[in-house]
């Protein structure tokens, strides 16, 4: 706990955080009862649902309010049937059938059918693992599956700091229509492969009866959605991904549920209090999503299941974890500012959601000790990006949820004489000193509906008719420099990872919006337009090479992004805000901005560390990248020695036009 409470703000809250640590271990003494790892007893995937078993099927479904239960499908003509009825197991809560080999196929179709005190309903089994939705009656059913796919390749090793290209693959391709996963395996792959990305991150994997909610209203938890593929078609995307050299995560939703009760677990066995805290403490006003009760054993046992069958099933090598604030937060952190420590302490948190959110960062890494996780936390707790051993929740990142929102606000709100060069220093290093995170400009939220890309912010209508490669116009010109200069800040100065959004790397125009009735059902705005990107006649191409670069030239550092060790931290050389330079060390780099809309200084001098010279290894003005080339190519700056307050130091003087960027590397 060395790290955490190296912070002296957190030492009268001390017992509250030994006693959250205990009461984690004292729930796995009482899931496991000491008889088996925590990893192995999150196998509930293994014997609920349908599986084939020697001499035929087996079905298994937790219910404890149920009377009576049926599967129905193809299989019994869409009729209840004596033959496929299933029986609760005596002193338990859950429902069984075994059933002959020859009565059931792969490819049919079924559902349940379930009877309580007072009512019925038909359901969709809740570890089922395929689940299709039919084109002409909308209704989804589980679907009788039996892969047949051969792994090829084994996962990369874990990079030491992940490049992330978060992806969505129904919106992965230029056409109007929702692309499967193996149009984005064949198309979208190679590209983030010749970007430099090292991770793949997937959204929107698990089922989802609408299109529309990006995937945030899960219905089967245990299901990769069919609207893309078959399952075998999504291992196929990861096997092919490793066999490139690339990870791949995927965003895991267990801050809440969709409220449908025929596709989803609300009222599974006609109440509501069977996977969800009962009442109004069991809804999400805000998402119109039920949650999770992660006091209850049932849902423990679901949820770290998840965590396991994903990792096991389609071999993804880790999760960002959706909506960890509102898991934490009885009020689901909604307009709370957190500002100060007695807010993680005043019984504002759910201690089972404290206490599940480390056991499945426990099961995780104990299935795949190489497995990444990423907390989608916007509170700032301590702790949550803590080792376990710590008395931390045990992600290794937590999302630098304040940088785009930093970003976003100079770009709407303040006038570029106005950036400030300390606060753009302090914003994207400002993290706890015992946690890594996720750096990233703009994910796919910021652009979401009612939202925009950052380029899109910052060219405005421009972007629909001043982006032709002879073009020069004022608002182009400030988009494409602004956009390289946030983005080349933001990865230099990364806690530990960096994340792109698909399309944001070469300013991809406009917002993410999916088909809707509002909107006439319209995919324009649900695909990537990859032919902007590709058009040599379009300046978005110059943005996309800058990106290249920028995260080539960062792979090759080994002090940034190599095998050792992240422990060069940044070291501020320059924020002079008259100016609008800044400038600092990291590793064995330096990084000089101008952000002046104006002015470019010659001979500007930056103070560096006592050595040899150094190497202009990137420049963001460079005609290829959108600038004017304005800087030598190539150049390399000797120091020299000059009195600073006193001191003997080593200086270099470099040529700043404005809105412009360089990194220097020391020539060992």
């Amino acid at each position: 706990m060395a790290h955490l409470l190296d912070d002296g703000y957190l030492k009268p809250y001390e017992a509250a955080i030994r006693g959250r640590a205990k009461r984690a271990l004292e729930r796995i003494a009482s899931l496991t009862g000491g008889k088996v790892p925590l990893a192995d007893w999150a196998s509930a995937h293994e014997y609920y649902g349908l599986h084939r078993v020697h001499g035929g099927w087996v079905f298994r479904e937790w219910a404890p309010n149920a009377t009576s239960m049926w599967l129905v499908g193809d299989f019994s003509g869409w009729k209840i049937d004596p033959r496929f009825e299933c029986f609760r197991v005596p002193g338990t809560d859950v429902w069984e059938r075994r059933i002959p080999a020859k009565a059931i196929k792969h490819g049919d179709n079924y559902r349940l059918e379930v009877r309580w005190e007072g009512g019925n309903g038909e359901r969709i089994p809740a570890f089922a693992r395929y689940v299709t939705q039919d084109p002409d009656t909308k209704l989804f059913s589980a679907r009788v599956y039996r892969s047949s796919y051969r792994w090829k390749n084994s996962a990369p090793p874990r990079p030491a700091h992940p490049l992330i290209y978060e992806a969505h693959v129904g919106m992965g391709g230029e056409d109007a229509k929702v692309s499967t996963y193996a149009e984005f395996r064949d198309s979208v792959l190679p590209r983030i492969k010749r970007a430099g990305y090292n991770t793949v991150q997937l959204m929107a994997i698990m089922e989802h009866p609408y299109y529309g909610s990006f995937g945030y209203h899960v219905s089967s938890f245990f299901a990769a959605s069919s609207r893309f593929g078959t399952p075998d078609d999504l291992k196929s995307l990861v096997d092919a991904a490793h066999g490139m050299g690339l990870r791949v995560i995927m965003d895991l939703v267990h801050s809440h549920a969709v409220k449908n009760e025929r596709d989803g677990l609300s009222r599974f066995d006609g109440t509501d209090y069977q996977y969800f805290h009962s009442g109004e403490k069991g809804w999400h006003r805000a998402w119109d999503s039920r949650c999770f009760d992660y006091g209850k054993t049932g849902v423990i046992h679901f949820l770290l299941s998840n965590c396991r069958f994903w990792l096991d099933e389609y071999r993804f090598d880790g999760y960002r974890f959706d909506g960890v604030t509102s898991m934490l937060f009885w009020d689901h952190g909604l307009g709370d500012a957190f500002t100060n420590y007695g807010m993680y302490f005043n019984g504002s948190v759910d201690d089972d959601a404290w206490v599940y959110l480390q056991l499945a960062n426990r099961v995780i890494h104990a299935v795949r000790p190489d497995a990444v996780t990423i907390a989608e936390d916007v509170s700032g707790m301590p702790g949550v990006a803590a080792p376990v051993a710590d008395c931390g929740i045990g992600f290794d990142y937590r999302m630098a949820m304040g940088e785009p929102d930093f970003w976003f606000r100079l770009a709407e709100k303040t006038s570029d004489e106005d950036w400030p060069m300390e606060g753009i220093f302090r914003e994207l290093t400002n993290k706890r000193a015992e946690e890594k995170v996720v750096s990233y400009v703009e994910s796919h939220d910021q652009a979401l509906v009612g939202g925009k890309t950052f380029f899109f912010q910052l060219a405005d209508a421009a972007i629909y008719w001043g982006m032709g490669a002879g073009q020069s116009l004022i608002e182009v010109e400030r988009a494409i420099a602004l956009h390289k200069l946030a983005r080349l800040a933001t990865l230099a100065l990364n806690g530990g990872a960096y994340l792109n959004f698909m399309g944001n790397e070469f300013g991809h125009p406009e917002w993410i919006d999916f088909p809707r009735e509002e909107n006439g059902w319209s995919y324009s705005h649900a695909r990537r337009q990859w032919s902007l990107r590709d058009d040599p006649s379009l300046r978005f191409r110059q943005l996309a090479d800058f990106d290249e670069a920028m995260i080539k030239a960062f792979s090759g550092s080994r002090a940034l992004f190599g095998n050792c060790a992240f422990d060069a931290k940044p070291a501020k050389l320059v924020a002079n805000e008259g100016d609008k330079v800044l400038a600092f060390l990291r590793g064995d780099m330096v990084f000089v901005f101008n952000f002046s809309p104006a002015c470019s200084y010659a001979d500007y001098g930056i103070l560096v560390p006592p050595g040899s010279d150094w190497e202009l290894v990137l420049d963001s003005d460079e005609p290829r990248f959108g600038g004017q080339g304005r800087i030598i190519p190539g150049q390399i700056f000797s120091p020299s020695l000059v009195l600073d307050r006193g001191e003997i130091v080593q200086q270099i003087k470099v040529y700043l036009p404005a809105r412009t960027a360089m990194v220097l590397k020391h020539r060992a």
